[in-house]
């Protein structure tokens, strides 16, 4: 296998990249300055040394404790729990949520082989029974495994009276027609329907 190949091969692995967008990105790299290459290279070499998942929530940072959980101007009732790191980026570009997050590490997929054991309930619980937390806000995806992650926070925290569970909103988007909305986001946003 030559060199080109061989790097074609490899960024066909990433997630979203298909064979035909690795060669595009391998073809350009040979055009590219060879500084940025070795940059680029010396980046994607270092990364799981300089960013790893905080000792309490679970995001990636590159400090421990991430400045998410270390920021006490953040509202300490709330905890916001999610199935991967990104969701917590995505939710911070919102500007919508001042509160904690807790990152699960996944979802709930037993085709997969993902059961509640693979998954960081045990140390969401111990945070939320040494917290001073009022609510807990499930922001697991909309899927069937998102589903049944949310069902089992649920579940799991049926007996602590002193919570508020809630779970992000899902259905129409702003500016989205109703014609091209597929059944299951039109069933969700009727189910979630709000007084107006």
């Amino acid at each position: 296998m030559t060199a080109l190949e061989n790097l074609v091969q490899n960024l066909a692995r990433l997630p979203g990249i298909g064979p035909k967008s690795a060669s595009r990105i391998a073809y350009h790299l040979i055009k590219t300055d060879a500084a940025y290459n070795k940059q680029l290279g010396l980046n994607i070499a270092t990364i799981q040394e300089q960013v790893f998942p905080c000792s309490i929530c679970g995001s990636f940072t590159e400090i421990d404790p991430c400045p998410i959980c270390e920021d006490h101007s953040r509202d300490r009732s709330q905890l916001c729990i999610v199935e991967a790191p990104q969701d917590v980026i995505t939710l911070q570009s919102s500007g919508a949520f001042n509160g904690l997050y807790h990152v699960l590490g996944g979802a709930i997929s037993p085709l997969d082989g993902i059961g509640p054991e693979n998954l960081s309930f045990a140390k969401m619980l111990k945070r939320i029974s040494e917290g001073q937390f009022k609510e807990i806000i499930i922001a697991t995806n909309p899927t069937e495994e998102g589903d049944t992650t949310a069902l089992y926070i649920r579940h799991i925290l049926k007996d602590r009276q002193d919570l508020t569970i809630t779970r992000l909103a899902s259905g129409l988007p702003i500016g989205g027609d109703l014609e091209y909305a597929d059944r299951i986001t039109l069933a969700r946003s009727l189910r979630g329907r709000v007084q107006f």
